[in-house]
């Protein structure tokens, strides 16, 4: 038996600063069918994803919540690992870049690059993005923002160590022109020559001293590596690639990549920092780059920050596990944005998954059990539609692997769907419930059902990539296997005296959007209580509870208090611990203002603090109250305070 062909491929890694939605998550479900795919035609495909765990943006919103980054992290790569498995994600290799052995390679590659002089320490000035991790000279500025994000950027300037990219870029360019595949689509590749690499490549910054939650620079202790060197480098490391020469069996085997699948907004990390990194280590490149669209919440860009999200564990909720993958894998073109919204996938369900695909099996079986008892057998009766039909099911495998080899998975569904269409329009064509009250056409009847029953089981066999528990549901019902592809191009699989088994539901029913509607809002109400209870609203105009008595209002007390020590807590870069007088009491209070007062700007301020607020531990320290602030809608707190001086003590009404 000849070797299976090795076949890797990778999706971007998941920062790990929240829960992806589904527009995250459609990446993790596009390789997912494509591997699977791989795996259908005899490759020997190893998966990989993972979550990069690194960087200031999580060492910001672990302080936020009183928690350690490696706490933080801990728990929300375990929440998108949760996700991943949920959508029946097949991956071989979950990495976190917080894994000892990828730490420890990440630190032997810095340290190598940087004895043969392709790292050298600078210093960086600048403005920086937090959200992206990214530093941008003002020329590269649009409207004042990050390019990449839009968000506001903030002067930095810091010690650090840079990568000589400039060194490499006519490489890069050749390399470019002598493998035009590398990278798809094609304008990706317009876009980084022109945007990047013409204009002059700049030197990057690999290295931070601003803070401290990153994989530790071992030969110079102020730095830790910056995320792209870091992050990227995964995909050597997960297949235990060693720096020092020592890789193991799974690199020599997989490596280089057949190709990374990742988002449209990190190309220029992948088709220009990445291959240049490579190209220092003396490593093949990755056989190629898909970077895919995004898919968009009715036209916008999904966004945490705007409430436009849809999550994935939302809609398996209430669509399922197959048809959430088959609506994302369908709605998404090659080279241009998708679009999701509720009232999309309903429709799409229905059309789609209820009326071609379900209500051709449900016929089908039903049919067959009727009139046969469950009995497939080919008898022979054929007539002229036949021919047609079966040209089609055999010619189908060879239309969907076409598309599949350009990455053009709607595409490949498409032909899948289109196939059963023509089966749909097989039983119109042959009307079996008119032959079924002819006794002599009894036989053309059996054939009928029979090639009808064929054609569903390459057609699963083919949705399986993409509807795997679909697919196997309905090679159930024909009592068969799903084929593999090199089965695929014969028709007449089923042995004759085959049975179907009955079944009492059916594999989508049609869903109303109205009770779709209802359904997701009753769903966010609940959702939304505890989150209410737990999370300032992040806007100068917050959603309030609904109205109060002032029997309500009088159970809060609200005093003016005397800040007369204040130290920061030490094991939080956000919380500040203040000692306030209020009248003749003496109280401690810990406060996340940390980033906007310092310690001895706290000391003899009068502020407006709930005085009967149950205390709470914060960092191993008991808060007795809570000093106010107003927040606005960049997160910036300013202390409420009396407009004139006044008694600390006096009571707020």
């Amino acid at each position: 038996m000849a070797e299976k062909k090795p076949y890797y491929i990778t999706t971007a890694i998941a920062y790990t600063s929240g829960k992806p939605h589904i527009g995250n998550t459609y990446e993790i479900i596009l390789t997912d069918a494509i591997a699977r795919f791989k795996r259908s035609q005899g490759y020997d495909v190893r998966f990989q994803t993972g979550t990069d765990e690194h960087g200031q943006k999580i060492e910001e919103k672990a302080a936020a919540k009183n928690v350690t980054p490696k706490q933080f992290v801990d728990g929300v790569a375990a929440q998108i690992k949760d996700i991943w498995d949920l959508m029946n994600i097949s991956y071989d290799k979950f990495i976190r870049t917080t894994d000892a052995d990828h730490e420890k390679q990440v630190q032997k590659i810095f340290k190598k690059l940087y004895e043969q002089g392709d790292i050298y320490k600078g210093t960086y000035e600048g403005m920086y993005c937090t959200p992206c991790e990214a530093f941008w000279t003002p020329s590269q500025l649009k409207d004042g923002k990050c390019p990449d994000c839009g968000r506001e950027v903030k002067p930095a300037k810091e010690e650090a160590y840079f990568f000589r990219m400039s060194k490499y870029a006519d490489r890069l360019l050749r390399y470019y022109d002598e493998h035009p595949e590398f990278i798809t689509p094609v304008s990706r590749k317009n876009e980084m020559v022109n945007n990047f690499l013409k204009p002059g490549l700049q030197d990057l910054c690999v290295s931070r001293t601003s803070f401290k939650w990153g994989i530790p620079v071992d030969f110079d202790a102020k730095h830790v590596v910056y995320v792209w060197l870091d992050a990227l480098t995964n995909y050597i490391t997960g297949l235990g690639y060693d720096a020092d020469g020592n890789s193991g069996k799974l690199f020599e085997k997989y490596w280089p990549a057949d190709v990374h699948v990742i988002g449209k907004d990190i190309i220029r990390f992948h088709t220009i920092y990445w291959p240049i990194f490579l190209m220092a280590l003396g490593l093949p490149l990755p056989k190629q780059v898909f970077g895919h669209p995004w898919l968009l919440m009715d036209g916008s860009k999904m966004s945490k920050s705007t409430g436009n999200v849809i999550y994935a564990d939302e809609l398996v909720k209430v669509f399922g596990v197959d048809a959430v993958r088959y609506f994302v894998l369908n709605d998404m073109p090659f080279d241009n944005d998708g679009n999701i919204t509720w009232e999309l996938i309903t429709d799409r369900v229905n059309a789609d998954l209820a009326n071609n695909l379900g209500n051709l099996v449900s016929r089908t079986a039903a049919m067959s059990l009727k009139y046969f008892d469950g009995v497939l057998a080919d008898k022979g009766a054929k007539e002229p539609t036949d021919d047609d039909l079966r040209q089609s099911a055999v010619a189908l495998a060879g239309k969907v692997a076409a598309k599949m080899d350009e990455f053009k998975i709607s595409d490949a569904l498409g032909e899948i769907f289109s196939f059963l269409r023509r089966c749909n329009k097989y039983i119109d064509e042959t009307a079996p419930w008119i032959l079924a009250k002819d006794e002599a056409k009894k036989d053309r009847l059996s054939t009928v059902l029979y090639n009808l029953s064929e054609s569903i089981v390459i057609a699963a066999s083919l949705l399986q990539p993409f509807l795997p528990e679909t697919a196997e549901k309905i090679a159930a019902q024909f009592n068969t296997k799903l084929r593999s592809f090199d089965e695929l191009n014969v028709f007449g699989k089923i042995e004759n005296g085959s049975k179907v088994s009955p079944t009492e539901t059916h594999l989508f029913a049609r869903r109303n959007y109205k009770e779709i509607e209802a359904q997701y809002e009753q769903m966010h109400a609940q959702a939304a209580k505890p989150e209410q209870q737990k999370q300032p609203k992040k806007s100068h105009e917050p959603e309030y509870p609904a109205e109060i008595s002032i029997d309500d209002f009088a159970k809060v007390r609200m005093q003016i208090a005397k800040v007369v020590a204040c130290e920061k807590v030490a094991k939080s870069e956000k919380l500040l611990k203040s000692t306030v007088q209020i009248g003749q009491e003496t109280r401690t209070v810990v406060s996340g203002i940390a980033k906007y007062y310092a310690p001895e700007d706290m000391v003899g301020r009068k502020v407006v603090m709930i005085t009967n607020l149950k205390p709470a531990k914060l960092c191993g320290i008991v808060s007795e109250g809570m000093i106010l602030c107003a927040e606005n809608e960049k997160g910036e707190l300013r202390l409420l305070a009396p407009e004139k001086d006044i008694e600390d003590g006096s009571g707020i009404f």
